[in-house]
């Protein structure tokens, strides 16, 4: 029997909304690698300053939108800052297991708690927690899992869980209607409980 592992592209970046967009819109168009390779590659649209980033950023955004559905893509690509942030949670929470853990227990607790503020120290316990089922996690580099947090707490911040990245203050947030509505229509209840983890009754 296959051990379990978590399989995580944390490292690689926040929610990068805008970058996410254009990859939504490749979607949307059901772009051939040829088409992809223009985009990304020869046209830059996700303007990074090298090849090899544009190229690592588009793979990963690629395989974190390629987990939704059409409609999540439209609302991605149609929709405005506040909708689009949402969207873009929900494809990373989607692709990132440890992010959907550590919003279930840490910030869920943290809320029901009414603790003000989340600390750093609690991401670096998380995953000793963690590690007790996945194993590999206790070979992952210090600075590593503390990039991995960092960008963590930087996605809580974009999405207005947190007020900031320097204050790590909790807030709340209200989900709009249309990203509860396509995660009603797609069956997404976990997704779901973790947007509205700041309300009452999350589920």
């Amino acid at each position: 029997m296959q051990k379990f592992k978590y399989d995580s592209d944390l490292i690689g970046g926040s929610l990068l909304v805008r970058e996410s967009r254009v990859i939504a819109e490749l979607l949307l168009q059901s772009a051939n690698e040829t088409e992809w390779k223009q985009a990304i590659q020869e046209e830059n649209r996700l303007q990074k300053r090298s090849l090899a980033s544009a190229k690592r950023q588009a793979r990963a955004l690629r395989q974190r939108l390629g987990r939704l559905d059409q409609p999540f893509w439209r609302a991605l690509r149609d929709g405005d800052d506040e909708l689009a942030t949402q969207i873009a949670f929900v494809a990373t929470l989607e692709r990132n297991l440890l992010l959907t853990e550590f919003v279930e227990t840490v910030v869920r607790d943290a809320f029901t708690l009414r603790v003000e503020r989340l600390a750093h120290y609690q991401w670096m316990e998380f995953l000793e927690d963690r590690a007790n089922r996945d194993p590999t996690i206790l070979g992952w580099t210090e600075s590593s899992k503390k990039k991995m947090g960092q960008v963590v707490f930087r996605i809580l911040a974009e999405v207005d869980i947190l007020q900031s990245t320097r204050s790590l203050r909790l807030q709340h947030i209200l989900v709009r209607p249309e990203v509860n509505v396509l995660l009603e229509d797609s069956h997404r209840y976990r997704i779901k409980a973790c947007l509205n983890v700041s309300s009452a009754n999350p589920a």
